[in-house]
C-alpha cells in the first residue's frame, strides 16, 4: 500500500460497540477497502487477551513478505494495561503501510485507550448493541433496501415478530423475502415465509426420522422447538413422511416419472422415496404409521405435554425401523 494510496483510508480505525453483525460488517468493509487499494494485502486478525506488546510490534513491524498490512485487534477492552498503552502508541504514530483497525466495546474498560484513538483522529464506526423495537425497525428496513427492494411498514412489524430480534436471522429473512418477491415486500410474503420456514423445520426432523438416525432427528426436534415451531406442523411432516413411504412402498419400484401421475407426487419425491423404504419392513412401516397417527391426536390435545409426545413418536418410528426381528 503505497503512500499516497494510505491516503484514501485511514490509517486507523476505531469500531465501537458489541453488535456482533455489524462489527463484522465494518472490519470486512475496511478490509474491502484495503485491497481495492491493494490487492495483495495481507490481514492479520487478533484477539487483544492473546496477543502481547512484542507480538503487537512484531506484526506492525516492516516485513521482506508483505508491505501492506491490515491488523484487526478484537476486543480490545478487554487488553492488559500494556497492551493498551502499546495500542494507543502504535494508533498515534501509524507504522507505514499498515491500517490498524481496533474493535472496542465501549463501556469504561479501557475507555482511556478508545478517547485517545478518537482523539488522534482514528476513523469511528459505531456499532451499538441493539435494543429497542424502533432501531430494529429501521434495521429491516435497511437491510430491505441494502437488497434492492422495498418492505412495507406492516410486514417490517411481521417480519420481527415472525423471525425475532437476532440481527443474523432478521438480515437472512429480509435478503431472502427480496430474492422472492421480486423487491416488494408485504405481510402476505412475510407471512409464507414464516410458514414456510417453520414445514421446512418440520421436514428436517422427518427426514432424519425416516433416515434412522436417532440423535439426528432428536437434535432436529429440539431445534425446531427453540424455533418455536408449531408441535402440529412437525407431527403433519411426520405423517407425511410415513404416508409417502408407504405409498411409494405399495406401488413398487417403478419409473417414478411414470408413477408421478398415480401418486400425485413429484417424481424427484418418489425417487427420495425409493431410496428410503428399503431400508423400512412392512411391520416397521405399519408401527411408524401408528406412531405418527397417535401423535397428530396428542398435539392437538389428547397429551398434556406435546413436546413430550413428539420426542417419543421420534424415538418409537426410529425403533421400529432399527428392529430386525
Amino acid at each position: 500500500m503505497r503512500q499516497h494510496e494510505r491516503m484514501s483510508l485511514a490509517p486507523v480505525h476505531l469500531v465501537l460497540g458489541e453488535e456482533e453483525l455489524l462489527v463484522e460488517r465494518a472490519i470486512g468493509e475496511i478490509v474491502a477497502q484495503a485491497r481495492e487499494l491493494d490487492p495483495t494485502v495481507e490481514v492479520r486478525r487478533y484477539r487483544a487477551t492473546e496477543l502481547s506488546p512484542a507480538e503487537l510490534a512484531e506484526s506492525v513491524s516492516p516485513s521482506l513478505f508483505a508491505d501492506a498490512r491490515v491488523i484487526v485487534l478484537m476486543a480490545a477492552h478487554e487488553a492488559g494495561k500494556d497492551l493498551a498503552a502499546a495500542i494507543t502508541a502504535q494508533a498515534a504514530d501509524p507504522a507505514d503501510g499498515v491500517v490498524l483497525v481496533v474493535q472496542h466495546a465501549g463501556g469504561a474498560r479501557n475507555k482511556a485507550m478508545a478517547d485517545a484513538l478518537r482523539k488522534g483522529g482514528a476513523a469511528v464506526t459505531t456499532c451499538e448493541k441493539i435494543t429497542r423495537y424502533e432501531e430494529r425497525a429501521d434495521f429491516v428496513r435497511n437491510e430491505v433496501r441494502r437488497a434492492g427492494g422495498t418492505i412495507a411498514p406492516a410486514a417490517v412489524g411481521a417480519l420481527i415478530e415472525a423471525v425475532g430480534n437476532d440481527l443474523r436471522e432478521l438480515a437472512a429473512a429480509a435478503n431472502q423475502l427480496v430474492a422472492d418477491t421480486g423487491g416488494a415486500v408485504d405481510e402476505q410474503a412475510v407471512r409464507r415465509y414464516h410458514r414456510g420456514r417453520a414445514e421446512a423445520s418440520g421436514f428436517a426432523v422427518a427426514d432424519k426420522v425416516v433416515a434412522g438416525d436417532r440423535s439426528g432427528a432428536l437434535e432436529a426436534l429440539r431445534w425446531a422447538q427453540a424455533l418455536g415451531v408449531p408441535s402440529v406442523l412437525i407431527a403433519d411432516a411426520l405423517a407425511d413422511a410415513v404416508r409417502t413411504l408407504a405409498k411409494v412402498a405399495s406401488a413398487g419400484r417403478g419409473d417414478p416419472n411414470r408413477l408421478a401421475g398415480p401418486l400425485g407426487m413429484p417424481p424427484w419425491k418418489i425417487r427420495k422415496a425409493q431410496q428410503q423404504v428399503r431400508s423400512w419392513r412392512p411391520e416397521a412401516l405399519a408401527e411408524a404409521f401408528a406412531a405418527a397417527a397417535e401423535v397428530n391426536a396428542d398435539v392437538k390435545g389428547v397429551a398434556a405435554d406435546a413436546d413430550y409426545a413428539l420426542e417419543r413418536a421420534v424415538l418409537r418410528m426410529c425403533a421400529a425401523r432399527e428392529r430386525r426381528d
